[in-house]
């Protein structure tokens, strides 16, 4: 397959595709990468990647980024990795992405490519659904505490009166 190719792969893909320098500038950034994130391209080529990433954040991918860079390895590769992310509108998303090493003819490293998909939906059903299980688990500890049900009657006195309609059964004395 040729190069041609590929690039009109990766520039029609569904998922967000962002190719940064060795500084951490933006150098690509496809038409999902605009969509998800609300820059367009022109506004990200260039910058710096801090404007998906949150601030509170920054210093520790940073930290991450210069030590892939001066060593030429990453120990994410192959792997799927969830964060959250920001929009240009200020948005916070959820992102689950895996990144690859850009690599020269010599085999240096000349940047990172990461390929990222918004998971925001999912992520807060996941959550949605956890709070849940959490106020079960609350309101089953109560009724524990609360202890043993009543007894029932014996032999069916509860039922009495009960029937399908026109079998109710003999009243109750």
């Amino acid at each position: 397959m040729d190069d041609r190719v590929l690039a009109e792969i990766v520039r029609g893909a569904g998922d967000a595709v962002i190719v940064a320098g060795p500084d951490g500038a933006i150098r690509y950034w496809n038409a999902a990468a605009e969509t998800m994130f609300g820059h367009a391209a022109d506004e990200a080529l260039g910058a710096s990647l801090d404007i998906v990433i949150p601030e509170r954040l920054r210093e520790r991918h940073w930290e991450g980024y210069r030590q892939t860079m001066a060593t030429g390895e990453t120990k994410y590769g192959g792997e799927t990795l969830s964060v959250p992310a920001v929009r240009a509108d200020g948005a916070r998303i959820s992102v689950d992405f895996t990144v690859a090493l850009v690599r020269d003819d010599s085999g240096a490293v000349t940047g990172i490519a990461a390929i990222m998909r918004d998971v925001t939906a999912a992520w807060e059903e996941r959550r949605g659904l956890a709070r849940r299980v959490r106020e079960l688990e609350s309101e089953l500890a109560a009724l524990r505490e609360e202890g043993p049900p009543a007894p029932r009657p014996a032999g069916g006195e509860e039922f009495v009166g009960r029937g399908a309609p026109g079998r109710e059964g003999p009243a109750a004395t």
